[in-house]
């Protein structure tokens, strides 16, 4: 997982954990007693209260015992596996969840700046085609697009955007200088020249 999805665990649940592991691996046997403000402060470089913090997780879950007066003791090893099983299934399932919170996140950002260049595009080229009005522009035509199979006359093109059609592809095949016979269909595209941009109209 990257640094940015990293989760960072409170540290008495790391002191839990690391205490959990030295109990599955034998480093603590069970019955013995495990002194948190003196040995455990120490070895984890903690303060007392975040030790009798890791201490009282260990002792809900069954895993440590205390004793009224005589202090903690290490109580089941089998539950100490069993608590590293869902901690570790926890942990995977949170950092999952983390690297998808980052995926969405970036998404976002490149959908984001995507549109932000999309505009960006569309503003150059009206501006492009305001000044420049011998610059030819091509328009796709689609399922959706209206007055589909009426040739080039039947629409009045020049009279009603001020552009001429100057060339017609469909299936690869190009048709230059189409007459006003032609028709527009739904795949065809058309490269256009005038002063409107009005075709999509």
């Amino acid at each position: 997982m990257s640094e940015k999805t990293k989760l960072v665990r409170p540290r008495y649940q790391q002191i839990a954990v690391d205490l959990a592991e030295r109990i599955v691996e034998n480093r603590y046997q069970i019955g013995e007693k495990i002194h948190a403000r003196s040995t455990l402060a120490s070895t984890y470089n903690a303060s007392p209260e975040t030790t009798r913090k890791a201490i009282n997780v260990l002792v809900d879950l069954g895993i440590m015992e205390v004793r009224h007066g005589s202090g903690a003791f290490v109580a089941s090893k089998e539950k100490a596996k069993d608590f590293l099983l869902q901690y570790q299934d926890v942990q995977s399932i949170q950092e999952t969840k983390a690297e998808i919170m980052e995926s969405v996140k970036k998404q976002q950002e490149e959908l984001n700046h995507f549109s932000q260049l999309l505009d960006q595009l569309v503003s150059q080229t009206k501006r492009i085609h305001k000044m420049n009005p011998l610059l030819p522009f091509e328009l796709a035509l689609t399922e959706e697009a209206a007055h589909l199979n009426q040739s080039i006359s039947e629409l009045n093109i020049w009279q009603a955007t001020g552009a001429t059609v100057i060339a017609i592809s469909h299936d690869q095949e190009l048709l230059v200088s189409p007459g006003p016979y032609a028709k527009f269909s739904a795949g065809i595209l058309s490269t256009l020249l005038g002063t409107s941009i009005r075709c999509n109209e």
